[in-house]
């Protein structure tokens, strides 16, 4: 019998086994991607691929997700380093999102800084009945910025070893945003206009609704930490999954109330603009 050579970790870094879930992964993104093409373009197969997508990239995130919790929770793969590398992955995947919303931004106040005569030069277009901005959306905001404060209340929580006031913390804010999606369901059965009702429509759907989406990746986000609590995952010097949710929903806060402050108020405010440029034109017309 020879030596049997072992093989001894000697970094803190964790290497990763081989996985198929990236592989996996691409393939449901490029059956999304195709699915949504053959159902924007009117196939009897889009809307059956799509949801095939769907359903495989739930999968695939649900058992890589498990990976990663074993990898940490019970194999004590996530070091310092480790965990310091998946917080600067966690900032920058924020930070894509916040130039996500960016460009959304950027097209609402491009058409209503400057409204193109198509639209008669005024913001909001003529023929669109704005929703109230003291209705629904103020009481929106209210709630959203409530739940990041039960939030930040959860994470004070568990730091000094308070789990039931952890408990019930992540609760409220789970009740919350189910109530903040509830809100945003009856807005939209409540609009006058649809997406494609000229630019405004267009925009307005297109912030709140990928807002309203990214408010219920945090509501899993968030769900799911709640189990991992109560299943004994988390400590008070090791809680990086819940941690991660925290700064994921804070985002999500300072977005609503950029769009609060921007779209249901701002841009709601009719104005009429280069009225005297127009009549210089009209009467000028050859």
């Amino acid at each position: 019998m020879g030596n049997v050579l072992k093989k001894t970790k000697m970094h803190s870094f964790h290497l990763v086994d081989n996985s198929p879930w990236p592989f996996m992964g691409s393939m449901g993104a490029l059956t999304v991607t195709l699915g949504a093409v053959l159902y924007f373009h009117g196939y009897l197969s889009g809307p059956s691929l799509l949801s095939v997508g769907f359903l495989q990239l739930i999968s695939v995130s649900t058992v890589w997700w498990r990976d990663v919790t074993r990898e940490s929770t019970f194999q004590g793969h996530h070091t310092l380093n480790v965990q310091k590398g998946l917080r600067m992955g966690m900032f920058l995947f924020i930070v894509s999102e916040v130039m996500f919303f960016f460009s959304f931004f950027w097209a609402f106040f491009h058409s209503s800084i400057s409204p193109s005569v198509e639209i008669g030069c005024v913001w909001p277009p003529h023929g669109i009945q704005v929703l109230n901005t003291w209705g629904v959306p103020f009481l929106n905001t209210f709630i959203l910025v409530f739940s990041g404060l039960t939030a930040t209340w959860a994470h004070r929580a568990i730091c000094k070893s308070k789990f039931e006031q952890t408990r019930i913390a992540l609760i409220l804010t789970l009740f919350l945003a189910v109530m903040f999606t509830n809100l945003q369901l009856c807005e939209y059965l409540e609009a006058s206009y649809a997406i494609c009702d000229s630019v405004y429509g267009s925009v307005f759907y297109l912030l709140t609704g990928f807002h309203g989406f990214h408010v219920l990746i945090g509501t899993v986000f968030i769900l799911v930490c709640y189990f991992r609590f109560c299943s004994g995952h988390f400590s008070p010097l090791r809680h990086l999954g819940f941690e991660m949710s925290l700064w994921y929903w804070h985002f999500v806060d300072v977005v609503w109330i950029f769009l609060f402050i921007t779209l249901y108020w701002w841009g709601n405010t009719s104005y009429p603009l280069v009225h005297e440029d127009i009549l210089f034109l009209k009467e000028n017309a050859i």
